[in-house]
């Protein structure tokens, strides 16, 4: 009996033994499943180990100050990327400009080499693989690669600016020989002109149309401001004081521009050489013009005579003559003899010429040129059948667009508002008949003092 108790009681103790165990290895594995979240029970040995692929940037709390340098270290190296392909296309720009196919070639592999680099950076950032070394370190040596980038855009831009400077300078210089060549060819037709005194324009003059006049009028003003040009070259050469020559002609006015000195030397001239044109003797001492119907015809005489001829050559030949009276008196008018010793040193030529001789330096040349198209002009009015008058408008009249032009641009707004005033006639104006040939003034704003 006490077998048999014994048999019974031993596997009844085994099943309680693995019963227990289960229950305790069940607990076990329930408490392990408990940290990750999920229900279902899984073994012991399949517990999920991280990624070690997966970045850091994804980790707890504590990892979050490095997370931040990786991420601006990624930043620095794709903006440096940035430059780099910038400044490698800018350099494909230089080489193609001239054209350099060797220098297009190394210009276009580094374009591609830069291109894939920043390819690279955003496959990176695809991958969440944007942790590097030491985060300041790749920041350093970002920022190195960005200021590299940015010095070789910085030689490009300088290279491309001294090209284009090169390019300026040829062309300045080319231009400053094509104007040699003109001013050149110029001095020679003007010296042509003046030393033949041959003017075609003037061969086709019909003395008794009043429009053959407005034609001498043009011929005779170029003569003008080409003795008034030459006068004030020789002012500058002496070493005179323009400005105080300009206030001995117009003491009450200020120019705002110096360039507008001319006017003022050209008004005196041209007040000078047309006193008495009015007058059939251009008020010439002991110089007589028939009256009558002969009138017209000796003027077209002279006109005739004189018109293709050296002015200085002509004097000589005629120095007796009425262009060689009207040359004498104007000269000695115009020319002071202190002027004339600053520009010769000397009053030799002035002597020459009051006692009846005329020299042949360039200054009396150029004035005698001017003389015999003033004079010239004199003769067709006397020519024409209508009655030719000359007219100067005074100081201070309102500016009228019927009688006067205005020699400077201001003058353009004076038909909007009409308001301004006469400061000086430069030119006289002419009335053939009914016909108005505009006076040329210098204008100041209406009420505006001569100071300007």
């Amino acid at each position: 009996m006490d077998t048999s108790k014994r048999s019974t009681s031993v596997p009844t103790k085994r099943k309680l033994s693995k019963t227990f165990h289960k229950v305790i290895h069940l607990k076990t594995a329930a408490k392990t499943l408990s940290h990750t979240g999920f229900c279902l029970l899984t073994p012991h040995e399949h517990k999920s180990k991280p990624d070690p692929n997966e970045s850091q940037i994804f980790n707890n709390e504590p990892s979050k100050p490095r997370n931040r340098a990786a991420t601006e270290a990624f930043a620095a190296k794709l903006f440096a990327a940035v430059s780099a392909v910038k400044s490698a296309y800018a350099e494909l720009q230089l080489a193609q400009f001239p054209y350099d196919g060797e220098a297009i070639q190394a210009a276009d592999g580094a374009v591609v080499s830069e291109l894939k680099a920043l390819s690279e950076l955003k496959q990176s950032f695809l991958k969440k693989q944007i942790d590097s070394s030491p985060p300041h370190v790749t920041m350093l040596l970002a920022e190195i690669q960005e200021q590299q980038s940015l010095m070789k855009m910085y030689e490009i831009t300088m290279k491309k600016m001294q090209s284009e400077l090169e390019t300026k300078e040829n062309s300045i210089c080319t231009l400053r020989e094509e104007l040699s060549e003109i001013v050149a060819n110029n001095k020679s037709l003007e010296k042509k002109l003046n030393s033949s005194g041959q003017f075609s324009v003037l061969d086709c003059v019909k003395l008794s149309d009043p429009n053959s006049f407005n034609v001498g009028l043009h011929y005779c003003l170029r003569g003008v401001r080409s003795f008034v040009k030459l006068m004030i070259c020789e002012m500058e050469a002496s070493n005179w004081d323009i400005e105080a020559a300009v206030k001995a002609i117009e003491p009450e006015l200020v120019f705002p521009n110096p360039i507008y000195n001319c006017f003022a030397f050209e008004s005196f001239v041209c007040r000078e050489m047309f006193d008495g044109f009015n007058s059939q003797d251009f008020l010439i001492p002991n110089e007589t013009v028939s009256n009558g119907e002969r009138t017209r015809f000796v003027f077209v005489e002279r006109f005739k005579k004189l018109k293709g001829t050296n002015p200085v050559q002509f004097l000589k030949k005629n120095p007796k003559s009425g262009f060689g009276k009207f040359t004498r008196a104007k000269y000695l008018r115009l020319v002071h003899p202190k002027m004339e010793t600053s520009f010769s040193g000397n009053l030799g030529q002035r002597k020459q010429i009051n006692s009846g001789e005329f020299p042949e330096t360039p200054f009396f040349s150029a004035f005698a040129e001017m003389a015999k198209r003033v004079w010239l002009l004199h003769c067709l009015a006397f020519s024409c059948d209508t009655e030719v008058k000359i007219f100067q408008v005074a100081r201070n009249c309102r500016f009228s667009e019927v009688y006067m032009e205005s020699v400077t641009e201001d003058g353009l707004a004076v038909a909007e508002d009409g308001g301004f005033t006469v400061a000086f006639t430069v030119v006289p104006g002419f009335k053939i008949g009914k016909t108005v040939i505009q006076s040329q003034v210098y204008l100041l704003p209406a009420g505006a003092p001569a100071r300007c």
